[in-house]
């Protein structure tokens, strides 16, 4: 283990090795954002439980590990590698990342519309200045989250989605993103900017996946901006290796009339932290957020939500579900703000939680903050076990005990999964969400 000073130092060293190489060269603008990061970085240090919004969860773990930055390099991987993890003979445009760097060799580009880009964000770096630079590091904001600030210290790579006004499509495109941990002890630090123009339509998956059993560390930022009257449809699915980090945060902006749902599936990982922000920032939005937790051993999963209405007349509905067993733990901490000036306000959070064992736990805060006075605002949480009688009722019809626990265990997250429009998103959790329950 390693004290505050010899971490800073550590991730300072690397800053400077980064700087020098030739992925941080050629972009002068983004070099000034790279050093306040990292300078913001080495004067907050890693979050402790001290603060307000860590109290459940201690980053001890990833502050006393001197993470090496990783390559991207394939070493041998071939699309069959990792064909399980994509959506088989679906269209789709699929970028792969391995250890936070594109990894040509692995995507499978398909002919897009007529102005659509879906790049490496290093690409579009490059070829794209007008459209990355108004947007990157301008939403998600690394003076108050080390993790952020680290992340933005060290943008490389990641991926970038641009739909000009109008533009409507019709397959998805899939962002797999793998980690290879191994023998080192590596970090990568996956960038996603995804920017719709007025009137566009778009769903964008996200894949975290874990290809050895090794001990690594995924630290991931998204930036959404969602045009007027746009509509995106965005998917997290992480299922990190049972011994990593995965620390991630997703911040949103919505213009007028923009509809933005978020899925987030959260199933791997020691020690996951997952950030999703979302401002709606003029009259008219739509925010949708559903996650699902599953949680087994000691794996800990915190989830903090913040629903921002900036504008009045504006409308959000919020789900999350937590299945834990064994020994293991969950956060949910979701925020509700209404400013002064947003009048009309519709918004709906709830937090339900299944305690499949006597030792796991689960710490439930929903919040509101309502500034305003003509607004529907409401919010609860509940932490339970399975029904006894419903139980028996299916164990008289024949059905053994541990079946009856998964179909029951199954049928609390079916509301979850059923939100997803995109099917052969839902059949792959679906059969994830199952083998992991049957093998409970």
């Amino acid at each position: 283990m390693i004290n505050a000073t010899e971490e800073k130092n550590s991730y300072l060293s690397s800053f400077n090795e980064f700087e020098s190489s030739a992925a941080a060269k050629g972009h002068s603008w983004l070099d000034s954002i790279r050093r306040a990061a990292m300078g913001r970085f080495t004067e907050i240090g890693f979050p402790t439980t001290r603060l307000e919004e860590w109290k459940h969860t201690s980053v001890s773990p990833i502050a006393g590990i001197p993470f090496k930055l990783a390559d991207g390099k394939p070493n041998g991987l071939t699309p069959a590698h990792v064909s399980e993890y994509t959506f088989g003979e679906v269209e789709c445009c699929q970028l792969v990342f391995l250890n936070g760097r594109y990894s040509p060799g692995l995507s499978s580009l398909k002919s897009l519309p007529r102005g659509i880009r879906a790049k490496s964000l290093a690409a579009a770096l490059a070829a794209d200045r007008d459209l990355v630079e108004p947007h990157l590091a301008r939403h998600a904001a690394y003076n108050r989250n080390a993790f952020t600030a680290l992340n933005t210290a060290f943008i490389a790579d990641g991926a970038f989605v641009f739909l000009p006004p109008g533009t409507i499509l019709k397959e998805m495109i899939h962002l797999l993103f793998l980690s290879a941990g191994d023998s080192e002890t590596v970090v990568s630090h996956p960038r996603n900017l995804i920017v719709l123009g007025a009137g566009s339509q778009a769903t964008v998956v996200e894949s975290y996946i874990g290809l050895k059993p090794g001990q690594y560390f995924t630290n991931a930022v998204t930036e959404i901006v969602a045009g007027s009257d746009s509509v995106l449809d965005h998917y997290k699915l992480q299922r990190e290796s049972g011994r990593a980090f995965h620390v991630a945060t997703l911040q949103a902006r919505q213009d007028r009339n923009s509809s933005v749902a978020s899925h987030s599936i959260s199933l791997g990982g020691a020690l996951v932290r997952n950030d999703i922000n979302m401002v709606l920032d003029a009259e008219g939005c739509q925010a949708s957020l559903n996650g699902l937790y599953v949680t087994d051993g000691k794996q800990h999963t915190d989830n903090h939500t913040v629903i921002d209405h900036a504008k009045p007349h504006c409308e959000s509905r919020e789900l999350y579900k937590g299945i834990l067993n064994g020994k293991s733990t969950g956060v949910f901490n979701g925020k509700i703000i209404v400013r002064q000036d947003a009048q009309k306000t519709n918004a709906k959070q709830t937090n339900k939680n299944l305690l499949l064992s006597e030792e796991a736990l689960v710490n439930t805060a929903p919040q509101l903050e309502i500034f305003a006075d003509d607004v529907k605002c409401t919010h609860g949480a509940t932490i339970g076990r399975l029904n006894d009688d419903e139980l028996f009722y299916l164990r008289s019809r024949g059905i053994g005990e541990e079946s009856a626990r998964t179909l029951l265990t199954y049928a609390f997250a079916s509301d979850i999964l059923g939100a997803m429009k995109v099917k052969p998103i839902q059949c792959q959790i679906d059969l994830v969400l199952l083998n992991r329950l049957t093998q409970r």
